[in-house]
């Protein structure tokens, strides 16, 4: 639970810098930061102006520790909402640690993770949904993700939400209302305009959860399947795009036994890239557990990259072909010819118009020698079709608002169904109240401590 005593953290990243700062919040937090800091003009911080930056000297005991910045915050206008200081030092982890040391000896106590974020919420500064894209600020690693996160901590979500929200409820008032005058048969709610409120909302609700494949993809990357057979320069391309010697390379058939993932940025569009056991026909058990996997990645995964040698006969290639044929529908697939250092242009044409059947972008490269490299970014990018995200676009990225959305859209469902049905007003009631209940969850409208706990235990500390 949170309590209103003075908590303190350092919120800059770990480790040693130019500058970082520590943060405090909670009642009493000037008058505390006085019992160490000195300010040059000799004035008390809590006889400053709110809001204001002052230049000064923290001690310990008699020493000088550090020259400071001190920034002070009067309730309600600070991030948490309470009375809060930032204290702007220089980043020798020393510094840092003594400086925590101080204030937990003169009465603050370490913050838990979140609970800067957790206060602000508790406090009304934003909702739940808003909270929670402060963390995917912090986190966003693309121009897309960045542009997500801010659009829902601007509260876009929140006022789609809550605009929801506000039309069940007057439906939901007047059909209670019919409850109370049941004997009378009076109805209040009419529900032709009740179930034309229903498919709007249904669709709402349905835009808002079709949304979050595109949003984790933005917000976790878009995972890309490197597949093929053994040998054919997977792990050697994965390495190229990873810019590192992420998986191990070898002419030795079967090395990559699992799946290997890591994440990289190609032109501001975040990419997860899976290598994956080459596909073949084997006795070896571990190797096969890889391949299980393999073809559990193809079935996750939005674009399908599959590599294919060269000097391979075309007779195998087709073999392959037919056996994962049917995982590759409705896939974005592209088709890379590795090798193309070791045959003649002559020999590549027999390869251009290869599985006819497979719709697919082709593309000829080495891996080994990075040719073509940069062309199949460009491709990757084209494939990913990240849409322009304008400032009020709304696409969810959390998996616990998809699946309240879920939820929501099954109550809206049975509403609909049952006005169809002319079912009881109770049972209407019902179904309305439970789509407003998933609704509000996500808003933190309704919420327990064991979901905020969760929630906001993923927070970084000093956040």
């Amino acid at each position: 639970m949170i309590k209103n005593d003075i908590i303190c953290a350092i919120s800059t990243p770990p480790g040693m810098g130019a500058l970082a700062i520590i943060r405090l919040s909670g009642t009493g937090s000037i008058s505390l930061t006085d019992k160490i800091f000195k300010s040059v003009s000799g004035k008390k911080l809590s006889d400053a102006q709110r809001n204001t930056v002052h230049f000064g000297r923290v001690f310990d005991k008699e020493e000088i520790l550090d020259e400071v910045l001190v920034t002070v915050f009067h309730a309600p206008h600070s991030f948490t909402g309470e009375e809060s200081v930032e204290i702007s030092c220089h980043g020798s982890v020393y510094i840092q640690q003594k400086l925590l040391e101080l204030f937990l000896s003169i009465g603050s106590r370490l913050a838990h993770a979140g609970e800067f974020t957790q206060r602000a919420f508790k406090n009304g500064k934003f909702d739940l949904s808003q909270a929670e894209a402060v963390a995917d600020l912090i986190a966003s690693e693309s121009k897309a993700s960045h542009r997500v996160a801010m659009n829902q901590m601007r509260g876009g979500f929140a006022k789609k939400l809550a605009l929801l929200r506000d039309k069940l409820l007057h439906f939901a008032s007047l059909i209670e209302l019919e409850l109370d005058f049941s004997e009378e048969d009076v109805e209040f709610a009419n529900r032709n305009h009740l179930f034309d409120l229903t498919i709007d909302i249904e669709k709402e609700i349905e835009i808002l959860a079709d949304s979050f494949r595109m949003g984790n993809a933005i917000k976790s990357g878009i995972p890309v399947a490197i597949i093929g057979e053994t040998n054919v320069g997977k792990s050697t391309l994965l390495n190229l795009l990873l810019n590192e010697d992420k998986a191990i390379v070898s002419d030795i058939h079967g090395t990559t036994r699992d799946v290997i993932e890591d994440v990289v940025n190609i032109n501001g569009v975040t990419f997860r890239f899976i290598d994956t056991a080459g596909i073949r026909q084997t006795s070896d058990l571990i190797e096969t557990m890889g391949i299980e996997r393999t073809y559990q990645k193809i079935e996750q995964a939005s674009i399908i990259i599959w590599m294919i040698d060269l000097t391979t006969s075309i007779d195998k290639i087709e073999l392959l072909a037919s056996q994962i044929y049917h995982k590759l529908q409705d896939k974005n697939l592209i088709i890379l010819f590795n090798k193309a250092d070791l045959i003649s242009e002559d020999q590549q044409e027999e390869f251009k118009f290869l599985l006819p059947d497979l719709e697919a972008s082709r593309l000829f490269i080495s891996a080994k020698q990075q040719n073509n490299t940069n062309q199949l970014q460009e491709l990757l990018v084209n494939t990913a079709s990240i849409p322009t995200i304008g400032e009020d676009d709304v696409i969810v990225t959390n998996m616990r608002h998809y699946e309240a959305l879920k939820k929501a859209l099954e109550a809206i469902i049975r509403v609909k169904e049952g006005l169809e049905l002319e079912i009881t007003h109770d049972f209407l009631a019902q179904d309305i109240r439970e789509c407003m209940f998933y609704l509000g969850e996500i808003t933190g409208q309704i919420s327990t401590d064991e979901i905020l706990g969760n929630i906001f235990s993923k927070f970084c500390i000093g956040k």
